[in-house]
């Protein structure tokens, strides 16, 4: 699986998000924002070293559900799951901010595979 950048014509529900299966970076922000604008190049640069992740950017702003259901209040917001499990959560990342959660979801195994390795 290559990876995927989606910029969805609509805002996903969070039960669709939580269906979604393997690595999933969801990006909250806003097209016009200026700290968006500026982080662009990290979180690009740190998506290129995982190129089996899927990425969704997801327009946020007022009314919009998603993003309050993740507690999403600034941008950029970058939520970490794996099988629709939220895994790590990073706001306004700068330099460093992004290698922890990206590693953290590089490593983490499967859900159905952590359900049946638990005793």
């Amino acid at each position: 699986m290559g990876q995927e950048t989606t910029g969805l014509g609509r805002e996903p529900s969070r039960a669709e998000i939580d269906q979604l299966e393997g690595p999933v970076v969801l990006e909250f922000g806003a097209s016009w924002c200026p700290i968006c604008q500026a982080a662009a190049p990290e979180i690009a640069a740190s998506l290129g070293r995982y190129p089996g992740f899927r990425h969704i950017k997801i327009e946020d702003g007022r009314g919009r559900r998603l993003g309050r259901s993740f507690g999403v209040k600034l941008w950029p917001t970058l939520v970490f799951l794996r099988d629709g499990r939220v895994l790590a959560q990073t706001v306004r990342p700068e330099g460093n901010d992004l290698r922890a959660p990206f590693e953290a979801l590089a490593n983490s195994a499967p859900v159905s595979q952590a359900q049946t390795d638990s005793p």
